[in-house]
């Protein structure tokens, strides 16, 4: 076998060239856009080569996989990113291990995010993405465009301690570009209304866009593209 190290570090370099590629066509600067590593699934042997590469911002969507790694991880500037769907009584789980959460989509899920926060007694903020269901179909979570307008209004009346609003999430349309592309588009409008209508400065992020369909997500004003297998090649066997 190759040595994986060497992989995933030109792997990584390759991506962030590509990003840079990408950006400039677009008329956007890359430093714009945040490459999230996703170590899903991945070992800890992995998301450490990956920080000795230069590597930051890692993504998890399953706490029981996560936990096996964060602590493993002892570089001080590494955030991680939950960015799967997270169960309100799970909540308590998030503090102190992620810096960011992608995917809120209820008020409960709210609640339990900033109490736990409290409950913790750190002093930072969780920083929170709203994930909107933007391709409409059933097997994806997420809000309805048409509900994220009185979902976000709620939810700042709450003024929830903790918890900073940045901005939205969402997932494209697997093997379909123009319907992806267009699922882009629409987040960065509702992203920008959001922005506009309720007076919210750092509400500013959109992350969209994984390995099949980055390209499409930067070009639409993708702030955080969620790469896994570009970086980390495609995975041999699922752990449990």
């Amino acid at each position: 076998m190759a040595d994986s190290n060497a992989s995933i570090a030109a792997n990584l370099a390759a991506v962030r060239q590509r990003i840079h590629d990408i950006a400039l066509r677009a008329g956007r600067s890359c430093g714009g856009i945040e490459l999230i590593a996703v170590s899903k699934t991945r070992t800890l042997g992995e998301v450490l080569q990956a920080v000795s590469a230069g590597q930051r911002d890692f993504g998890e969507n399953t706490l029981q996989d996560a936990v096996t790694k964060i602590p493993g991880v002892k570089h001080p500037d590494v955030h991680w990113h939950f960015i799967g769907h997270l169960q309100s009584k799970k909540a308590r789980l998030i503090p102190g291990q992620f810096h960011w959460l992608h995917s809120l989509d209820s008020l409960k899920l709210a609640r339990k995010l900033s109490a736990a926060m409290l409950d913790s007694g750190l002093n930072g903020v969780l920083e929170c993405l709203l994930q909107v269901n933007v391709t409409g179909e059933a097997s994806k979570a997420g809000l309805q465009p048409a509900a994220l307008r009185p979902f976000l209004e709620e939810l700042l009346l709450l003024e929830l301690p903790g918890l900073n609003w940045r901005g939205l999430m969402t997932i494209g349309v697997q093997r379909d570009e123009d319907e992806t592309r267009r699922a882009f588009s629409r987040l960065r409008e509702l992203q920008q209304c959001c922005r506009d209508e309720f007076a919210l400065p750092g509400f500013d992020q959109l992350s969209m866009g994984m390995s099949s369909d980055y390209e499409l997500a930067i070009e639409e004003g993708s702030t955080m593209v969620r790469l896994g297998t570009a970086i980390f090649g495609q995975r041999v066997q699922k752990r449990e």
